[in-house]
Parts: structure tokens; sequence; C-alpha cells
């Protein structure tokens, strides 16, 4: 075989190798962006339904959210869930990192018996405990009304608890990898836990709250079946049940209004995302010591 006709052959190969990646790959994205692409049409449908002959359907319009914002109260659904996602995030990540960095630096008595409990009672899941907190509510209501049912401060107490332990698992890993000599240097210099965590671990560990902080994020504003129990008022709803009403009805669902506030629902979660992104890339190298 001559040398031009092993560079083909070699030019071929790669050529074959390429051409199945970019099939997968394309592939993946035709399945990735059919929903949206779906939805979209849907949103822009003046008719009000899913199904359509045409990619963009004849007529297309934005009346569908225009009749969003005038006809339901999709505003206050929307402010509600970032609200309560948002505070019930941060406040997961902050309890989360304590608590994971007490695990992972501190020996004490039931350290072993704490962690194995955190990690059983993930195990089950959260609609077992429905009846039960319901209970509990119920003469919380009584009591402190702030916090009892219809309230936003109630419900954001119920998402930290539920996203607490998986987040405690998660950041002990990775404070577990960090060296240790960094905590003894910096006690021999008079720095105590507090200042060691806040100046030295939390700016390590920046990649792990990012991905914590925005999977909480994501699973408080998606957050369905808790919501739907402890929310009953329609000002007090947020956009997973308030969105639920819009389709729920078997004659008057309105699918194209549904769709538009879809779009609009999910404007949230990739802002989030975008705004985290940088601090999973810087946190890699941010509080690294010089050599």
């Amino acid at each position: 075989m001559s040398a031009v006709d092993s560079s083909r052959a070699r030019r071929g190969r790669w050529l074959t190798q390429v051409g199945w990646r970019h099939l997968v790959g394309l592939v993946a994205v035709v399945f990735s962006l059919f929903p949206i692409v779906f939805v979209v049409s849907a949103a822009i449908n003046p008719l009000g339904t899913l199904s359509s002959t045409e990619l963009l359907p004849t007529g297309a319009s934005l009346d569908n959210f225009v009749n969003l914002f005038r006809d339901t109260e999709f505003g206050r659904w929307f402010l509600n869930s970032i609200l309560i996602a948002g505070l019930a995030a941060a406040a997961s990540v902050f309890l989360s990192a304590l608590a994971a960095y007490a695990f992972s630096r501190m020996r004490f008595r039931g350290r072993r018996v704490g962690l194995l409990a955190l990690l059983l009672i993930q195990m089950f899941p959260q609609f077992l405990a429905i009846v039960a907190i319901f209970l509990i509510f119920t003469k919380v209501t009584d009591l402190w009304p702030v916090i009892g049912f219809n309230t936003s401060w109630g419900l954001m107490l119920l998402y930290l608890g539920t996203a607490l332990g998986v987040n405690t698992w998660l950041m002990k890993g990775f404070f577990d990898t960090l060296p240790k000599e960094l905590d003894e240097s910096a006690t021999m210099d008079g720095a105590s836990h507090v200042q060691v965590f806040f100046r030295i671990m939390l700016p390590l560990v920046a990649p792990i709250l990012a991905v914590a902080g925005l999977l909480a994020f994501i699973s408080t504003i998606n957050e369905f079946l808790i919501a739907n129990v402890f929310l009953t008022q329609a000002e007090s709803k947020t956009l997973a049940v308030g969105m639920y009403g819009l389709v729920a009805g078997e004659r008057n669902a309105n699918f194209g209004i549904f769709a538009a506030g879809t779009l609009l629902t999910a404007v949230p979660t990739v802002a989030v995302f975008q705004f985290l992104q940088r601090y999973i890339v810087s946190g890699l190298t941010a509080g690294a010591v010089k050599g």
C-alpha cells in the first residue's frame, strides 16, 4: 500500500469516527430541542391547543402571554416561587455547609449516628410524611399563623428540611477531599473554626456550593405535591400549583396559556444556572495556597 493510499485510509477512518460522533450529537440535540420547539409552537398558537399541523402556527401571536398575566395570578405565583425557592436554596446551602464542615473536620459523640440518620431519612419519599406534617401544621397554624398554611415562610421551612440531608452528604464528601494541613496551618496562626470555615474552606468548596444551590433551587421551584397540599389560596400558590390549575379542568383547559407560562417558568432556572456557572469554574482555584 502506497503512502497516498495509507493516508486516504487514515483519513477515511477519521471521517467515519467523527461522522458517528456528530450523528450521535445531532440526535441528542434533536431530542433535547423537540420539546422546547413544541412548547414554543403551542405558546404562540392563537387557538390555545397543543396540536398543530405547522411548526409556526397560522396567525401566530403573543396573545397567550397577554392572557396569562391578564386572566390569571401568574405574576404573584412567579414572585412566590422565586422567593420561596431562592430563600430555601440559600438557607439550605448555608446550613448544609456548616453541618458538612462539622462532620468532616470535627470528632464528637454521635457523629457517625448523625450521618447514618441523615442518610436513612433520605431513603424515604417525601409524600410518606405529608400526613404527619399536615397534622403538625394544623397545630402550628393555630399558634403561629405566620408560618402555617398558605404562607411562604411555612412552605420554605418544609423545603429547607427536605434538602438538608442530601446537600450535607454531598458537601461532606467535598470537604473530605481538602487537605487537613490547611486547617492545621490556619489554627497554628491563631485562626478559629469560624475563620477557617469562612475564609479558607468556603472559597475552596465554591463548586459544590454552586451545584447544591442549583439543585436545591430547581427541586424547590418545580415541587408540586407538598405545595398543592399546603397552599390552597390563589394568592399564596406557587408556579407548579398555579400552572396545574390551568389545565386541571376537562373543558376549560387552555393549553396555549399553559405553554406560555411554561416558557416563562424556565427563565429563573436558566438565569440561576448562568449566574452560578462562573462560581463552579472560579471556585476550583480560589483560595489556593501559594507554593
